[in-house]
């Protein structure tokens, strides 16, 4: 995170010394380092100054993911290892057909019609997508 500041503060710096070009490097890889770590007050700000020296920004793209609630997350999680609906439950306390309903809810909101696809469709724990 100190990297990604301190990035945004040379490149707002650099832009309003009117060096527009060597700015927009350094806003654009704080923009995407507080993307991925998801500082969204500062990405905004990075966003704003990318515009403010010529350079279209727009609005942070949400990760499917993103729209799941932390327990559909958690149930798409234990899917992905590959446990079923019954070993999911038990894990949970929770009915197998409740995790059936869970899964059919998940399915649209990660784009996705199969539980083979789960696995790829969630991001891994180091940020990226599988």
């Amino acid at each position: 995170m100190a990297r990604a500041r301190a990035q945004l503060a040379y490149g707002r710096w650099l832009r309003r010394h009117h060096r527009m070009a060597d700015s927009r490097p350094l806003l654009r890889a704080a923009r995407d380092s507080c993307d991925a770590l998801g500082v969204l007050p500062w990405s905004e700000r990075a966003r704003q100054e990318l515009r403010a020296s010529g350079e279209g920004s727009g609005p942070r793209l949400r990760e499917a993911s993103d729209t799941l609630t932390p327990q559909e997350l958690q149930i798409a999680q234990l899917a992905a290892e590959g446990l079923t609906n019954k070993e999911i439950g038990r894990r949970l306390y929770v009915s197998h057909r409740t995790i059936g309903a869970h899964l059919y809810r998940i399915f649209p909101k990660l784009g996705i019609t199969s539980r083979s696809e789960v696995r790829g469709a969630l991001p891994r724990p180091d940020g990226a997508v599988a």
